[in-house]
């Protein structure tokens, strides 16, 4: 944060000073007792298991001032604040800096492909603009002002990236950020255990319409069908990304090789190629909504794709390991990320080997998650995979899955990471292409490193 000082964090908060000079400038806030600066605020944040007020008397030996709700009286020279609630003043104070900030943002969220679309928005308006994106995955109620916080007055446009995990939060996000341009990726079923349904998800990620301004500009996927139900329905200037010959912003001649996407670029009488140096349908989107973004923001779409060319992301790898192909998509996994990382495997181009499938559970899914994994398995029957191989015990649904509709997949299950692993590393070839995907908690990573340094 820039020129702000604890008077004025008082006049966001409403809070009250107990102690210290008002006039101290504060640019920055800290969640951690163990880190902070004469220059930063903490913050004791009230958890399900640890009240961090008791660590504010170590916190102040490296922060410069506090928040409390649980004090009336404080003596010393650093500022304590008396609030109501730590963690709403936090966000008080992150409404107060933007909205002294004169920079456009761009505020992105859904179910699937939040950080990589924004990183890819980011990389896009870089062949312009000074960019500021989310720190990190800081995408959350505490995340989102730690965020704002870093902005500072030589940024000219901010990327940030919005999540939820109950009804409600999206909403308190972008009236906190105030973004002139939305954008919504996917409604998937992350979070279906607390919102029942996909129509809620929906209508929480479209809450970020909530904090536009009425000349804001949305940007929907519009190969989703929750989400290409909105054609002609908002009061927006509303843009439809994706694969669908209606979208405003689309994508022909997809073709996907060892570790590379490319495809031709189309908007109205614009026509031009664009290379990736990523893998995948899902992929191709992110970079529709990067360049119409950046198109849209005034910028020369070829001249945002010569930066997307050079986008690697930190998700999907593919790894030329000893033992074969590898692509790595172990960071996390849920049913619309795993039929991406799926039809990556499935449609890439000069595979002189097996396509093998190695998965372990998606957790997290609620109620229905044994039927999302026998989904899954429906759909690997009726794509373009020699083998499929699993660890987990819902993960014993996709082998049902693809059992009861193709017959010719090769599937296997294992009872732990440590006989897959084994199998693997004597069983895979050079030219075999082995996708691993699963959620982080299964730690299919462990799997992949194994193969990486199989010699």
């Amino acid at each position: 944060m820039e020129n702000i000082t604890v008077k004025d964090i008082i006049e966001a908060t409403g809070g009250k000073l107990l102690c210290g000079d008002e006039n101290k400038v504060i640019r920055e806030f800290s969640i951690d007792s163990r880190t902070g600066t004469e220059d930063s605020i903490f913050v004791p944040i009230i958890g399900e298991r640890v009240d961090a007020h008791r660590f504010i008397d170590s916190a102040l030996e490296l922060n410069g001032a506090t928040f409390t709700q649980e004090h009336d009286h404080a003596e010393g020279d650093k500022p304590w604040i008396r609030v109501d609630d730590t963690l709403e003043a936090m966000q008080k104070v992150g409404t107060y800096y933007r909205n002294r900030l004169n920079l456009p943002v761009v505020a992105v969220t859904g179910s699937v492909g939040k950080t990589t679309t924004r990183e890819m928005i980011a990389s896009s308006l870089s062949s312009g603009l000074k960019v500021f994106q989310t720190l990190g995955n800081q995408n959350s109620q505490v995340g989102v002002p730690l965020t704002l916080s870093h902005i500072d007055q030589e940024d000219q446009v901010a990327v940030l990236e919005i999540g939820m995990s109950e009804r409600g939060q999206i909403e308190k996000l972008t009236t906190m950020i105030r973004p002139n341009i939305a954008v919504v990726t996917v409604i998937g079923v992350s979070h279906i255990a607390q919102l029942k349904t996909q129509e809620n998800i929906c209508l929480e990620k479209m809450d970020i319409l909530k904090g536009l301004p009425a000349d804001g500009k949305v940007f929907l996927n519009g190969d989703d069908p929750f989400l290409k139900r909105y054609r002609g329905k908002l009061p927006f200037d509303s843009y439809f990304y994706g694969l669908d010959g209606e979208c405003d912003y689309r994508a022909e001649e997809i073709v996907t090789r060892h570790g590379s996407t490319s495809f031709v670029f189309c908007h109205e009488d614009m026509r031009f190629p664009v290379s990736l140096e990523v893998m995948g349908d899902h992929y191709v989107r992110n970079a529709l909504v990067a360049l119409g973004v950046a198109h849209q923001m005034g910028l020369d779409p070829r001249e945002a794709a010569g930066e997307l060319s050079h986008f690697h992301g930190q998700r999907q790898r593919m790894i030329p390991a000893g033992a074969c192909y590898l692509i790595d998509d172990t960071y996390n996994a849920s049913p619309d990320s795993m039929r991406a990382s799926l039809r990556v495997l499935s449609t890439m181009d000069g595979i002189t080997g097996r396509r093998i499938a190695v998965l372990a559970d998606m957790l997290e899914l609620g109620e229905d998650e044994r039927d999302y994994h026998y989904q899954i398995g429906e759909y690997i029957a009726g794509e373009k995979i020699d083998e499929v191989y699993v660890y987990g015990d819902l993960s014993r649904e996709i082998l049902k899955g693809i059992e009861d509709h193709n017959g010719k997949i090769r599937t296997g299950h294992f009872p732990d990471r440590e006989s897959l692993t084994a199998f693997l590393l004597d069983y895979v070839r050079k030219e075999d292409i082995v996708l691993l995907k699963g959620s982080n908690g299964m730690k299919l990573s462990e799997v992949s490193q194994a193969i990486q340094n199989k010699e």
